[in-house]
């Protein structure tokens, strides 16, 4: 893959799945970020075949979003790998309280998983055979991390910066900062000597300049309006699920902005509770435009050739 050492191999993932980058050397096999629950099988596939009969020695999570850990599980149950997460995840995770790691908040699924180590920026990891630099990378998540290889010039970059933008700033929608974070992070990278990019999602790539200018301009249109934020997460939350469950009701995507902490704070910056039907209904008549990600079929919602 393009300017990418041959001890790195990128498996890009398609929606509800991250994409995951397996880093091999004779010491360890490390595999970073592991998709979504569903995909599970998937992602031990991928896995299995790129190391044939060597064991995962290594999982290591950017951050842990449900799309990001939700093979965690699964390639802990087929290997005896160690697991590292952000340290300030580490008591969320030790009680596996779903609230403070987001899955209730978005109405996603992540099987439980444990850990056997921790890492904050600072940090420095051997992987691939390379020299890696942790680096805090706050903004769409609050404790999102990157790793950083100075002599390769690569960046894994998580949901901080993609080719076309970056993750929804999630902590702005509980009265939180995190734009502000997110443009201190853009300004970090923008002070690396990056030559590629490994985003958690979309291809790989190299124009780091252009991709951080867009994301600047996105940065300062958000803080501009920041229900436009909201409406961006209230999408992006609507066609995860959709393209998880295949199809549901408009009663059934209603009730799970209700029961969902993050969509309901979305919906509750834009209108008052009573016009959230009239809000969804106009999310859905954006989304099902032009081929878009979902149709309506009489009562239902169905996801895009399904």
């Amino acid at each position: 893959m393009m300017n990418l050492p041959e001890s790195i191999q990128v498996f890009e993932r398609g929606w509800l799945s991250s994409n995951n980058v397996l880093l091999v050397d004779d010491a360890c096999a490390a595999i970073v970020d592991t998709g979504y629950a569903t995909h599970a099988p998937q992602t031990l596939a991928l896995v299995q075949s790129a190391l044939g009969t060597r064991p995962l020695d290594l999982v290591i999570n950017t951050h842990l979003h449900s799309d990001h850990c939700g093979g965690n599980a699964r390639l802990q149950a087929t290997w005896p790998c160690r697991t590292v997460i952000p340290a300030s995840e580490a008591d969320a995770v030790t009680r596996w309280d779903e609230t403070r790691l987001t899955f209730r908040a978005t109405g996603q699924t992540c099987e439980r998983f444990t850990f056997t180590g921790t890492i904050a920026p600072g940090a420095r990891l051997t992987l691939g055979a390379l020299d890696w630099e942790v680096l805090g990378a706050p903004g769409h998540d609050p404790h999102s991390l990157m790793l950083y290889c100075a002599a390769e010039r690569v960046l894994i970059s998580a949901d901080a910066l993609w080719e076309n933008g970056f993750g929804v700033i999630f902590p702005e929608l509980e009265g939180e900062s995190g734009f502000a974070e997110q443009q201190a992070v853009l300004e970090m990278i923008a002070r690396l000597d990056v030559r590629t990019v490994i985003p958690g999602h979309g291809a790989p790539f190299t124009h780091v300049a252009q991709a951080l200018e867009r994301a600047f301009s996105r940065v300062a249109w958000l803080r501009a309006d920041p229900a436009r934020n909201a409406r961006n997460a209230l999408k992006v939350l609507i066609v995860f699920k959709l393209l998880e469950v295949r199809a549901m009701s408009f009663d059934a995507l209603l009730q799970m902005c209700d029961d969902a902490a993050a969509m309901r704070a979305a919906a509750a910056m834009l209108e008052p509770r009573d016009q959230w039907p009239r809000l969804l209904r106009g999310l859905i008549e954006e989304l099902a435009k032009h081929g878009g990600p979902l149709r309506v079929d009489g009562a239902r919602l169905v996801a895009s050739g399904a």
